[in-house]
């Protein structure tokens, strides 16, 4: 495949990062730090995958379906910890991390 081909899935993870580092600078400026945890780690872990994503699928990675695959199982998780938090920025983050995901899936399925 080439980056035609994957780029709305590319610019999905592009979105999805800039939404997880918003939420991750967000969280840490809540009031209960320690109750943010979770969601502060999970946005990490999924701004790293989807820029991961994205550059495999840039350079057309032999693993793309695969990291891609990874990706989706990620953004999930990080959508459901974020569901559970009533601010804005979670839950931007939460829809953002679900169209990520479902795109990265249809993309490798």
């Amino acid at each position: 495949m080439s980056r035609e081909q994957f780029k709305e899935c590319i610019e999905e993870c592009l979105s999805c990062i800039q939404v997880c580092n918003h939420c991750f600078n967000a969280c840490l400026q809540e009031d209960d730090v320690k109750m943010m945890a979770e969601c502060i780690r999970l946005d990490r872990e999924c701004a790293d995958i989807c820029a991961y994503a994205a550059d495999a699928m840039s350079r057309n990675s032999p693993f793309t379906a695969q990291i891609c695959r990874l990706c989706a199982e990620i953004c999930e998780a990080c959508a459901n910890e974020c569901k559970k938090h009533n601010h804005d920025h979670c839950q931007q983050c939460a829809e953002a991390c679900l169209r990520c995901a479902e795109v990265c899936r249809k993309m490798v399925s």
